[in-house]
């Protein structure tokens, strides 16, 4: 697979039948705060540029990819189970036929990409913090219907550590069934009488939910979108923001 130089390819142990990579800002046709690769199609870029940036990444897969209505909650599409023309309203995917693609966006929130060793079922997650504290990675571990510690998943380009900024309110949604969790969480200055806040580590987060799942292995992470700014997207640095694709298939043989 010859891919854009710039897009990312998870650094996992995969069998080399399984597929996946994500766009990076780099390679579209998109202009101004869009530019270039923006596969957001209601971010407020014009759609033609959207449509021409969607038939480039086409052009790097084996089918047209399984959009989905992303609403930061926890279901998963089964991709097998979904007629070509249904466009399912979930934050995450699975697939286990070769050639179906499964794709998330993010600008801020994290992908999260799986399989199993064999290469057998893979899967696909976009994980903000509203998706991760409800269950979306663990939701996704289980829609791979295999044993969680033969499951291999990479962590993709999310707002890093140093850069997102959260209320109490995150902090204790986390916290609710992992009291560790406090530990992803860094006290912020706040001025005198102003509300307390917080820096959260959605890298760290995400490791513990998988770790709680029983994830066999866990790899990638270290990418910040807000500050790589002329890597990638950021809705909390720019609100007409781009979107980044997560994508991940079954070779066909």
């Amino acid at each position: 697979m010859s891919l854009n130089a710039q897009w990312l390819q998870p650094d996992w142990d995969a069998p080399a039948h399984v597929r996946a990579f994500v766009t990076t800002r780099d390679g579209g046709v998109s202009r101004g705060e869009y530019a270039s690769m923006n596969l957001g199609l209601y971010s407020g870029d014009d759609a033609a540029h959207v449509a021409r940036n969607r038939a480039i990444v086409r052009d790097e897969l084996p089918s047209a990819p399984r959009w989905l209505v992303q609403v930061h909650g926890t279901a998963v599409a089964d991709l097998d189970r979904l007629a070509q023309s249904e466009v399912a309203t979930a934050d995450a995917a699975v697939a286990s036929q070769p050639g179906r693609v499964g794709v998330v966006l993010t600008a801020d929130c994290m992908p999260l990409f799986f399989t199993d060793r064999k290469g057998s079922r893979v899967g696909v997650a976009h994980a903000g913090w509203r998706g991760m504290a409800a269950g979306v990675i663990e939701n996704t571990v289980a829609a791979l219907g295999t044993t969680p510690k033969d499951v291999i998943a990479w962590l993709g380009p999310a707002i890093g550590p140093l850069a997102f900024e959260v209320g109490p309110e995150v902090r204790e949604a986390f916290m609710k069934d992992d009291a560790g969790a406090a530990e992803a969480f860094r006290t912020k200055a706040s001025p005198p009488g102003g509300p307390q806040k917080y820096l959260a580590d959605l890298y760290a987060l995400a490791r513990r939910r998988l770790a709680r799942a029983g994830v066999g292995s866990v790899t990638g992470g270290g990418f910040c979108t807000f500050t790589e700014k002329d890597r990638f997207f950021s809705y909390r640095r720019v609100q007409k923001s781009g979107r980044m694709g997560a994508f991940i298939w079954i070779e066909p043989r």
